[in-house]
């Protein structure tokens, strides 16, 4: 790993990088399992990652803590070494631009976001933070010119500012929101949680608490702003040490005020205990379930029954990508031809309506073109690996998965969707069963299929090295999540599976 200090030297690292895939990690360093968690996705999404370590002086006010603000380089730098780290950027402040008196920001071009997105939530009561954060941001995308840089959702109003800032600027950057990292106790892990004294950390898990009450009523229908974030109010005035700052429910890209949730909104909370001042926020959103698993769990048979017993969009990544497929067949191109076909699924619109049958749940239309059946031919079905395992393809695809998890209320299934596709699914399941479990089932299903002569131990070992190949390909490995459920369904009924995973989506409704 390498720590550059100038511009110069992480430009003699780029040029060496050029046909390599760059992740961006920008932090102020005191790195914690948040920052950690950033570092992990950047590692399994980019071929190099780099870490930023830069504490900001130009978003913070005179009388915030830049001066107390935690600084462990040597520390930060062994746990990047050990994470993987590629290169760590710890520039000076004369780096980056700045030099002289600190508290002006008159000796440093700035970047200005929109008012309307920067006088809200903090902005209302950090003045200049988000153009002292917008202007280092914009620097540090020019000097490393990364393909995609990771930012924690719990700076939410920071994510969506930078999410808007690089789609007007057209900086050629891929920005990507990851989940918030909790402590057991609910409290999201921020750099500024060592000044809480173990008194205080207990009592500054009521804010996630207050945020979730207000969730609950959400999932069981209350769409009003007023009422939901009086919820969180009335719920953080039961702890009295707890001054509470703002309380404010707003569009989750734009950050305007909301005054209904049609679909999804950011709910966020500051809030000061002693001296120390936290964030946090939720997401309200019908929720998304991510089933993944190794192949012969069951998996797409339960999904579907799941999403029917719930009500919930049975999100078929399976047949997004033989509707690619059928595209790329349709349009007369070779399925190898790589180029071609990542320049043919550019902006390709895909779309699931649910239908009335239960051999096919969901209608499928490319580019408006209805495909459900078309889809299913074995013409398709011995090409769809092919194109599913192209790098270009997979993006597009994951895009629109994205996007339909949005507003949530979705149920998918498959080898990553809680660890890449919905790293921040409300309910992971990790669905498996034994080796020999799986072998037995796929001998019966053989069997019922006029098959004979079958070999119990070859099949064991079909399974075992698919799982292997499975857990190692280069795109979209088998691997459970670490806030997954781990569902065993050796001697479990489907109708069991199908009845646990429903308790497991309904409790989300109670604390």
């Amino acid at each position: 790993m390498l720590i550059a200090k100038t511009i110069s030297e992480v430009n003699s690292y780029l040029q060496k990088q050029q046909n390599h895939k760059i992740g961006l990690v920008p932090t102020m360093g005191a790195l914690h399992q948040g920052h950690i968690s950033l570092i992990k996705r950047a590692s399994s999404e980019c071929d190099r990652v780099i870490v930023s370590i830069f504490v900001n002086p130009l978003q913070f006010a005179p009388t915030e803590d830049l001066k107390q603000y935690p600084r462990q380089l040597e520390t930060d730098s062994q746990l990047c070494e050990a994470l993987g780290v590629d290169l760590i950027f710890a520039p000076t402040p004369e780096t980056m631009g700045i030099t002289g008196d600190t508290d002006t920001q008159s000796l440093t071009t700035m970047v200005i976001p929109p008012v309307s997105m920067t006088s809200g939530l903090c902005g209302k009561y950090r003045h200049g933070h988000f153009q002292g954060v917008a202007t280092i941001v914009t620097k540090l995308l020019n000097i490393i010119r990364p393909d995609c840089a990771y930012f924690g959702q719990k700076d939410a109003q920071q994510l969506a500012i930078i999410s808007s800032l690089v789609s007007d600027l057209k900086l050629p950057v891929k920005i990507v929101g990851c989940p918030i990292i909790r402590e057991e106790s609910g409290l999201a892990l921020s750099s500024r949680n060592q000044y809480l004294t173990s008194t205080e950390k207990t009592q500054a898990t009521i804010i996630y608490r207050s945020l979730k009450q207000a969730a609950i009523s959400f999932y069981q229908g209350e769409k009003q702003a007023h009422i939901l974030t009086k919820i969180v109010k009335e719920k953080l005035a039961t702890v009295s040490e707890i001054k509470t700052q703002y309380v404010e429910l707003v569009n989750t890209i734009t950050l305007q005020p909301l005054e209904t949730v049609e679909t999804t909104g950011l709910l966020a909370v500051a809030a000061y205990l002693g001296n120390t001042r936290l964030i946090d926020n939720i997401i309200l959103r019908q929720p998304i379930v991510a089933i993944d698993g190794p192949a012969g769990a069951g998996k797409s048979t339960v999904t579907r029954r799941v999403g029917e017993k719930l009500g919930l969009l049975y999100l078929d990544t399976g047949a997004m990508y033989r509707a690619v497929t059928w595209l790329v067949m349709n349009s007369g191109i070779n399925v190898n031809a790589q180029d071609r076909i990542a320049d043919l699924v550019k902006g390709v619109k895909i779309d699931l309506i649910p239908s009335n049958s239960p051999e096919l749940p969901v209608g499928v239309y490319v580019n408006e073109q209805e495909v459900t059946t078309a889809i299913r031919t074995p013409e398709v079905t011995a090409n769809v690996s092919t194109i599913a395992a192209q790098s270009a393809v997979r993006e597009e695809l994951v895009a629109i998965q994205q996007s339909y998890g949005e507003t949530g209320g979705i149920i998918a299934e498959g080898r990553d969707i809680g660890t890449n596709v919905f790293p921040d699914a409300e309910l992971k399941i990790f669905l498996t069963a034994s080796v020999a479990e799986r072998a037995k089932r796929r001998m019966l299903d053989l069997q019922n299929q006029g098959y004979k002569d079958l070999d119990l131990a070859q099949l064991e070992t079909e399974i075992q090295q698919r799982d292997e190949k499975d857990s190692n390909r280069a795109i979209a490995p088998l691997k459970q999540a670490e806030d997954a459920v781990e569902l065993i369904t050796d001697d479990l009924a489907i109708q069991e599976v199908i009845d646990k995973i429903v308790q497991l989506y309904l409790s989300l409704n109670h604390l």
